[in-house]
């Protein structure tokens, strides 16, 4: 439980660099049942969904339907190439053992794959039973749904939470529900124009690794400044 300050991190491209493999893992798989063209530019574009939605994103940008019979496929393929390939972001592991403030995590992808996520990258022990999907409420982000829902669950309120996010999307449902968003840019997936894409969308600030992140929550009260400057 938490009181007080709450930090939300959001999981794939953030805690765990996954953004990469997951679009590896989508091009294959559409490819496998005779769809190309589904590449990381594409993919690109749906970063911060949950999976229906990227679905229902890739058939706006391609034609491409995909069979509804064959959703569990994707997480078996992303799956395969997150057993072997995934990793923590650079720094996050010390980042998360300095941080003071109550934290949790906010994604949307599925409590399946948050918890194998964290699990592969050694992560899981920083937040145990915290975890909130995209799966528990009704909309995705943009949204602000699941920032609430996460801030109800750890008994805080939306001023007194920032979030961190590597999506347009996930920004925009953060400042929505009311909170602080720090823009991240430290994953493979980050490209031109992504930090003011970011900002665009609201983010206080942008970060590109976890020094700054400690910073900027410094500046917020969420460190002390003698954590922050280590």
């Amino acid at each position: 439980m938490a009181s007080g300050k709450l930090v939300i991190f959001d999981c794939d491209g953030v805690l765990v660099d996954s953004e990469p493999l997951a679009a590896q893992a989508y091009e294959r798989v559409y490819e496998k049942h005779g769809m190309k063209g589904v590449g990381a530019d594409i993919i690109a574009q749906c970063v911060g969904m949950k999976q229906a939605d990227i679905i229902v994103k890739i058939r706006e940008l391609t034609g491409h339907q995909f069979p509804a019979e064959a959703d569990g496929d994707i997480w078996a393929e992303t799956k395969r190439l997150f057993d072997t390939e995934l990793s923590a972001t650079p720094g996050i592991t010390e980042f998360l053992q300095q941080l003071p403030a109550a934290r949790c995590v906010a994604s949307s992808s599925s409590v399946e794959r948050i918890n194998h996520s964290l699990m592969v990258t050694g992560l899981a022990e920083f937040f145990g039973a915290d975890i909130v999907s995209s799966s528990m409420v009704k909309r995705g982000k943009p949204a602000p749904d699941i920032f609430l829902y996460a801030a109800a669950s750890m008994q805080a309120e939306p001023a007194s939470c920032v979030v961190v996010e590597d999506s347009p999307f996930g920004v925009e449902g953060a400042v929505a529900a009311g909170m602080v968003a720090i823009g991240y840019t430290g994953g493979g997936h980050t490209y031109p124009g992504h930090a003011a894409r970011l900002i665009d969308a609201g983010a206080r600030v942008v970060c590109a690794d976890w020094s700054a992140v400690r910073s900027e929550l410094a500046a917020l009260g969420y460190y002390d400044a003698a954590t922050a400057s280590r």
